[in-house]
């Protein structure tokens, strides 16, 4: 891991991210952590809308679309 952290609405397209935090309100918060979101969840982005939101997110083996709006409040460490 090079250490650096960024939202994952920035991870690129077929790359791979570490979750190391999530910095949503409590609601949803609770939202991301039952779809499995937690922190040492390995993520890979592999799909974007053509406008560019949502987003969709492989990782616990199921492949799961966020806005944007949801995706800037998870932080990942880029692989």
């Amino acid at each position: 891991m090079n250490g650096q952290a960024v939202p994952l609405n920035l991870l690129p397209l077929g790359k791979l991210g570490v979750v190391r935090d999530l910095l949503s309100d409590a609601s949803s918060r609770r939202r991301l952590l039952d779809l499995g979101l937690i922190t040492g969840t390995p993520v890979v982005a592999v799909l974007r809308s053509p406008a560019g939101d949502p987003t969709a997110f492989q990782f616990r083996g199921a492949l799961i679309a966020l806005r944007n709006a949801e995706a800037c409040q998870i932080l990942v460490d880029l692989l």
